[in-house]
């Protein structure tokens, strides 16, 4: 099985997370990723043909800024070279809710999206403005419901938390406000100050306004609580899901499955080794129609260290790692990897029940402990 992710650079204006960005109303840019995206696609022929296809995830950037006829066309690309049916895969677009409505996502589901996630962040005016979101809380849901109105059922949104100015009472009424939405699936994260952001810049003087980590801790335990009140179970450690919708794309990333990335920037993981292409769009292209590979930067990774990350990362979803199955996909696990399990264990960060392991409460809270530990 693998996952096909197609990375869309668009924003309506300039961000700091962004490599490349684009007006709307701009179609010659459009026009020009699209033939990037078919080039590439074109040029994985070989290795994707006969693969069995688990998703495909539109991410970026704002792949709603691009037309459903491209998305279509893309849609049809794959299927050229891997046979499915539309209706048996996840097909996921990421969206932010100003660019949404329900006229655009009809023509959306009839492209074959089948999913949507939609960057909420919060649902507090105040704290959107601090995080620089163009849309209010109101769009944000209005958003959601057009989404379901429109006929696409399964919908996931983002929460964010550690705002800057948040505080546990704030973060309470967010979370009351979610049990009226029709979503199935739910991500939550909290905020981390990033080099080459505007929060980095002011990050000192933002620290003041931080909750503090007794606060954050609360604030996630209450989160889960919540969420699994409404029917939306934690299936990993940021992410809930209601009727065993989980994220079938992003469960990919934490089980190893391989994944090939189109695009500008887009990363891949193919047979052992990870790597990425260009990240301007120009470049990209050029590259493709000279028959080059669009690969900027790759790694091969090493046997041992590459077991322990995968074990890492596994270990994130909640139903832990049956460590005969790990190892039978993977190979034995070192007596050193074996020796830091223990340790955790010890620590209270790891349980083991059988042949399966998961992570303690506690685990989950300190998991950034554990990731150091076997990486």
């Amino acid at each position: 099985m693998i996952s096909l992710y197609f990375h869309i650079p668009f924003c309506t204006k300039k961000c700091d997370y962004c490599h490349f960005y684009v007006i709307p109303d701009k179609p010659p840019f459009q026009a020009l990723l699209i033939e990037g995206l078919s080039r590439d696609i074109a040029l994985w022929q070989p290795q994707l043909a006969g693969k069995k296809l688990a998703s495909i995830y539109f991410g970026g950037g704002t792949p709603s800024l691009l037309a459903p006829e491209a998305i279509f066309s893309l849609i049809e690309s794959v299927r050229k070279i891997i046979h499915f049916n539309p209706d048996e895969i996840e097909i996921t677009l990421e969206a932010n809710p100003e660019t949404l409505s329900i006229e655009r996502m009809r023509e959306y589901a009839a492209a074959g999206v089948n999913r949507v996630s939609i960057g909420i962040q919060s649902l507090d005016d105040r704290l959107l403005m601090k995080l620089g979101r163009t849309h209010h809380a109101s769009t944000a849901i209005d958003a959601v419901n057009e989404v379901s109105q429109a006929g696409i059922s399964n919908i996931s949104i983002d929460l964010m938390y550690d705002i800057p100015g948040q505080t546990l009472a704030t973060w309470l009424e967010t979370l009351k406000l979610v049990e009226q939405l029709p979503i199935t699936h739910l991500s939550l994260y909290n905020l981390t100050i990033e080099p080459h952001t505007v929060f980095f810049k002011y990050r000192e003087a933002l620290k003041k306004e931080l909750p503090d980590a007794e606060c954050s801790t609360l604030m996630y335990r209450q989160a889960v609580e919540i969420l699994e009140s409404y029917g939306l179970a934690q299936y990993e450690i940021s992410a809930f899901s209601r009727n065993g919708k989980i994220s079938i794309h992003n469960s990919g990333y934490w089980t190893g499955r391989p994944f090939i990335g189109f695009g500008p920037s887009a990363f891949s993981y193919w047979e052992g080794k990870r790597f990425r292409a260009v990240a301007n769009l120009n470049h990209y292209v050029q590259a493709l129609r000279e028959g080059r590979s669009p690969i900027d930067f790759s790694e091969e990774l090493e046997e041992e260290p590459h077991r322990r990350e995968l074990l890492a990362i596994a270990l994130r979803m909640r139903c832990g790692v049956d460590l005969t199955t790990f190892e039978t996909v993977n190979g034995t696990l070192s007596a050193t990897t074996q020796k830091s399990l223990s340790k955790l264990e010890e620590q209270g960060l790891l349980e083991k029940q059988g042949n399966v392991l998961r992570l303690t409460q506690q685990g989950i809270l300190f998991y950034d402990t554990i990731a150091v530990e076997l990486i």
